[in-house]
């Protein structure tokens, strides 16, 4: 047996959660069987898709259970292996975040590139890059020429969106972020031809001073005032790829749409949800491109290391959806 923590849902938050709604329960881990790993987690990721699992309503996930472990993507490292081609020391990607080691069932293997640490198969050259890369490509229907906006564009899927569209040959790519800091970023490091601070004034005014000729493709992360400006300054047959509406994963009672959702109509627009699972099969694909822009520095991977382990974790998923990280936010053990 292992001796292990994890950390549970002790109860469902109302509005904003906070600590209490996380509780460290001790635990033993029997011997792995066939098929199965040990490891011990080095990398866990945290993530906003999370807050919204903690509601107990139907999704396309399962809720996270009160008295039960939550989950997430992390990277462990082998302790005791009884699957073939996978030996002590070996890196996993894995599904069972939230503990300092699990049993894990069918792992995925890890194969190191050098100077990539292994947390950006969380984040970059995991589900995070493949949701900024179906999203723009697949879903918004990307196309060379196309300005681009990008709400949320500091924050893990929204900093790789932006940066795909750049390579890809956008005509200008515009981003919104919550502090001097991050625009500073987006616009000196990342690339992007324009940013704004969404809490420095009116997001519709911003938005067309950011893009006089309008926008074609809007990625959006954050919902609520955002969709609702880019909706008044997307031009004729404008694409919108849904991807999260963090503005409201924290509202006791939901918010009524965009008030000037009728303007779709007129500009054809087409706006379309989606869930990353659905596109796995996109997965080599962009591990092809986006790590091959990763490796000749063409692509920066923004990353928020939280160091700590389990301990870390709780503070760490509550100042991801404060907006405190920059890029992907993962917590080291």
């Amino acid at each position: 047996m292992t001796a292990t923590r994890e950390i549970h849902l002790a109860a469902r938050p109302d509005g904003w959660p906070t600590a209490a709604n996380f509780a460290v329960v001790d635990r033993e881990l029997p011997a792995p069987a066939d098929g199965q790993v040990l490891v011990r987690n080095v990398f866990m990721s945290v993530d906003p898709y999370m807050r919204p699992r903690m509601n107990d309503v139907k999704s396309y996930v399962p809720p996270f259970q009160v008295g039960e472990a939550l989950d997430g993507g992390a990277v462990g490292e082998v302790l005791e292996s009884r699957v073939d081609g996978l030996a002590p020391g070996d890196l996993v990607v894995h599904r069972l975040g939230w503990r300092e080691h699990a049993v894990v069932d069918r792992p995925r293997k890890l194969e190191p590139l050098a100077g990539v640490s292994p947390s950006h198969y969380l984040g970059v050259l995991g589900t995070t890059g493949l949701t900024a890369y179906v999203g723009l490509l697949d879903i918004a229907g990307f196309r060379p020429g196309d300005a681009v906006f990008v709400s949320g564009a500091a924050g893990a899927v929204g900093s790789v969106a932006g940066q795909i569209a750049r390579l890809r040959g956008a005509s200008r790519v515009i981003g919104s972020a919550g502090s001097a800091e991050k625009v500073a970023l987006l616009r000196d490091k990342l690339g992007f031809d324009a940013a704004f601070d969404y809490r420095d004034g009116h997001l519709y005014r911003q938005l067309t001073a950011a893009a006089p000729e309008g926008i074609d493709v809007y990625f959006d992360n954050v919902g609520g005032e955002h969709l609702e400006a880019a909706i008044g300054v997307l031009n004729d047959h404008g694409r919108v790829a849904l991807c999260g509406s963090i503005s409201a994963y924290n509202d006791a009672e939901p918010k009524p749409g965009p008030k000037n959702l009728g303007l779709a109509v007129g500009k054809r627009l087409s706006l379309r949800g989606f869930i990353v699972t659905d596109h796995a099969a996109r997965t080599r694909d962009m591990i092809r491109e986006v790590g091959g822009w990763l490796a000749d520095g063409q692509l920066v991977a923004e990353e928020t290391v939280v160091d700590g382990g389990l301990d870390a974790a709780v503070d760490a998923f509550l100042g991801m959806l404060r907006g405190e990280n920059t890029g992907k936010m993962v917590v080291r053990f």
